[in-house]
């Protein structure tokens, strides 16, 4: 195994994050017979109510490995509970009730969705006890809603303070959007910017999705898929200074959306969904990942045909599936360390009928295996 530095200040991001969505056609491609609006899209603002929240974060709750029934391997599995903050969504400036976020997502934060021309308004309650912010890839913004520390400080939302508030502004510009030939959707990510190499591994990561007008339902998700699936790849470093070398290893965390060895669920679909996977990195130069999905393809930023992706620090990726071959399957990064160290969940593409619901304890059958 690749060991980390115990806490190398670093401003380079790597974790993947995938999401996926459902079509009809196996090409995946847009075509004449994929919905559109009947309507022009008229852009309007859309806000949002993000807080930063501490908790504890447990990257296998199952307390075991359910795709191989068997206890957590050592190293990584001695420890699984860490302290980390995440962005959690509310439904107004109140920030008393919860948006729900179904459970596939994990550790990330809401998605934030707009479509080419809209403004996207966030108001920010940083409930921790340090100084936090959040910073977008994809949009545009002013210097002031950028969410970025410099020397000297600007102001605005660069570093939003203990108990403070603030509303970033940003804007989804033609830019910011898919190109004609590219899935109906772009991913983009967001993370905090103040310490942005420790604030990424206390688990302060989001995705922003941006719409094609043409293909945005009024909640600004594309018309042309029925399902999507986020998920982000990244070795979480939970060491610091005052750990032991020999414990390094193990508080290196290979996870997908912050569970590893199996524990991710949710990831199912029906069989004939159009389904769109979002990826995106954040980490360090050994956070390259190549997410493999066992018994499907997904054609790639609508080019090409593969079943792995490769991604980096801060990739942000998109890939659409026909989800046409019923059962439960590995998806996993091909690198052979992060393999042996837990970098894996399943997804499930079930027949007729309702889905299972968590199909977390289940026998893969004979098959890949990193051992």
């Amino acid at each position: 195994m690749i060991a980390f530095a115990k806490r190398e200040t670093r401003l380079l991001f790597g974790a993947a994050v995938l999401v996926v969505a459902c079509t009809d056609q196996p090409s995946g491609l847009r075509s004449l017979s994929d919905p559109q609006r009947v309507s022009p899209y008229t852009p309007h603002a859309r806000i949002y109510y993000l807080a930063a929240e501490d908790t504890n974060w447990n990257y296998a709750p199952l307390g075991r490995d359910p795709v191989y029934d068997r206890s957590l391997p050592a190293p990584w599995g001695t420890t699984t509970l860490y302290p980390k903050a995440r962005y959690v969504q509310y439904t107004d400036s109140t920030f008393t009730t919860r948006v729900p976020q179904p459970a596939w997502q994990g550790i990330l934060g809401p998605m934030i969705r707009g479509v080419v021309g809209d403004t996207l308004k966030v108001v920010f309650h940083n409930r921790t006890g340090t100084a936090l912010s959040i910073h977008p890839h994809g949009v545009r913004y002013d210097p002031a809603d950028e969410g970025a520390v410099y020397n000297p400080p600007r102001g605005g939302g660069d570093s939003v303070s203990a108990g403070g508030t603030y509303t970033y502004t940003w804007r989804a510009v033609p830019e910011s959007g898919p190109l004609p030939g590219e899935p109906s959707s772009k991913v983009w990510l967001y993370h905090s910017h103040v310490l942005p190499d420790v604030e990424v591994y206390r688990g302060l990561i989001g995705t922003i999705v941006v719409t094609d007008p043409a293909h945005a339902r009024d909640d600004g998700s594309p018309d042309d898929v029925t399902r999507e699936f986020t998920t982000l790849w990244l070795i979480f470093n939970e060491n610091s200074e005052a750990t032991p070398d020999s414990l390094e290893e193990a508080n290196l965390k290979h996870s997908v959306n912050g569970y590893f060895f199996g524990n991710l669920p949710g990831l199912t679909m029906y069989q004939g969904d159009r389904v769109r996977w979002y990826v995106v990195a954040l980490g360090t130069e050994t956070d390259w990942h190549t997410p493999h999905w066992h018994g499907e393809t997904i054609l790639v930023e609508g080019k090409t045909y593969n079943d792995v992706i490769e991604v980096g620090p801060a990739s942000m990726k998109v890939g659409d599936m026909v989800a046409d071959n019923p059962g439960t399957w590995l998806l996993h990064c091909h690198v052979g360390d992060h393999m042996m160290a837990g970098m894996y969940v399943t997804y499930t593409v079930a027949g007729s009928g309702p889905p299972p619901v968590a199909a977390l304890s289940r026998d893969p059958g004979r098959g890949w295996s990193p051992f």
